[in-house]
């Protein structure tokens, strides 16, 4: 199968669909199977549409904001998204671009996180209506195979040979790292996936992050052998700031999507921080503004570009956590960074009884997300860059007590210019 790679975003001939032509403008498209044949089929009329997402932990970060803004941007131009929860692959454990095997998690874990990941995706994409977007669990399928009956419908329409020459299987090859035969099924799995999909709901097409092509084209392979369908791909692409590094991350760990496992404030206080140099491809990868205003906001220089990133936080926050926390998130922000803190709901809220236990000014920092561990705590500290209560701390053993506490009875943390927090206790 040839893999049709975009050229500065631009496709060889002009475009028949709507569809591809937005999810072109807007930088979310790296690979398709046959970007003709997809782009011909897109402008026939409504596809069926999915993207998979393992239950690996409690919920979604935002990374998966790329696949799920496809999906978006799909179902308002008339497609159906399907969003596929992996209760079944989880148990498998997908090797794409790692050089050892995922934990494996028990089945209780993995409903859990299924429950997590579902608050995300609802959020993304609407249920409503007779077309309304699907949530399923490949464990519906994937757990009634038995494994004879598994080898014998589906292990002849894979051939090692084929397999092997996919990056997920040949990085690990070429390092001489383990691959288990559970991972090796995994794209068998997947490829399954598709098939199931395109016979149940009349499902045409995949979609992916750009470390699941092998995966997805194994299963339009395996929908063309087996049933004689014409299936589709399209892959987004990595998700990387302008400096090449790999977004989604913070010195706390990964930007959730889940509002218990970060909250909406410190999730818009993420975009807010975003580099100059990437304003305007997350405004257009991130946002539904019109183009003409992402153009006009992108354009802005010196003091003028907050006022993108403030749109760019609040336009996020949004469309993942709904316009109320996207108020209230930017109301906090404009206080906090205003120095009216006096003005705001705290950003975390703990417990009153942790000041007399014994709060250290590292344990703080790691709970309100500044530090992902006491280390990088200390070296924050020592390096001067914490403030509490607008004060520099330069002492790592420094302990929090009552008497800590301003007028009204809260604390204000920053880290530099661009992380602050207002503690409240209860």
């Amino acid at each position: 199968m040839t893999k049709h790679m975009l050229e500065a975003g631009k496709p060889a001939t002009p475009l028949k669909s709507e569809t591809l032509q937005v999810l072109l403008e807007r930088g979310l498209v790296n690979q398709a199977s046959d970007l003709e044949a997809l782009d011909a089929r897109l402008a026939e009329g409504p596809v069926t549409v999915y993207a998979g997402f393992d239950a690996t932990a409690a919920s979604l970060h935002v990374g998966h904001l790329m696949p799920l803004m496809t999906l978006r941007w799909m179902q308002k131009l008339g497609h159906r998204p399907i969003a596929v929860l992996g209760g079944g692959t989880t148990q498998v454990g997908d090797p794409s671009f790692r050089n050892e095997a995922r934990p494996l998690l028990d089945e209780l874990k993995i409903a859990s996180n299924v429950s997590g990941i579902r608050r995300c995706i609802e959020r993304l994409v609407s249920m409503d209506g007779d077309d309304g977007a699907l949530l399923v669990d490949n464990a519906e399928w994937l757990t009634e195979f038995r494994f004879l009956e598994f080898l014998r419908d589906y292990g002849s329409q894979f051939t090692v040979n084929r397999m092997v020459t996919f990056e997920s299987v040949k990085s690990r090859l070429d390092t001489q790292s383990p691959l288990t035969v559970l991972e090796f099924c995994y794209m068998m799995l997947q490829a399954v996936d598709f098939l199931e999909l395109s016979r149940r709901y009349n499902c045409e097409m995949q979609i992916g992050g750009s470390d699941q092509w092998g995966n997805i084209v194994n299963g339009i392979e395996l929908g063309r052998k087996a049933d004689g369908r014409k299936l589709h791909g399209l892959t987004v692409p990595l998700l990387t700031t302008a400096s090449g590094a790999k977004m989604g991350k913070t010195a706390a760990g990964a930007v959730w999507l889940h509002p218990e496992h970060l909250s909406p404030f410190v999730f818009w206080q993420f975009w807010r921080n975003t580099a100059d140099a990437d304003v305007g491809r997350f405004l257009r990868l991130f946002t539904e503004l019109p183009m003409n205003e992402v153009e006009r906001l992108s354009a802005l220089e010196g003091h003028e570009l907050n006022d993108a990133k403030k749109v760019l936080a609040t336009q996020v926050t949004a469309i993942v956590h709904g316009p109320e926390e996207a108020r209230k998130a930017l109301e906090q922000g404009e206080a906090l960074f205003g120095g009216a803190e006096e003005l705001l709901e705290p950003t975390h809220v703990l417990p009153r009884i942790r000041l007399s236990e014994g709060l250290g000014l590292l344990e703080l920092l790691v709970l309100v997300g500044f530090a992902g561990s006491n280390g990088e705590a200390r070296r924050l500290v020592e390096g001067g860059g914490v403030r509490l209560n607008r004060q520099v701390v330069d002492d790592a053993r420094r302990q929090i007590t009552a008497g800590n506490l301003q007028a009204d009875d809260r604390l204000a943390l920053a880290v530099g210019k661009r992380r602050k927090a207002l503690v409240g206790f209860d």
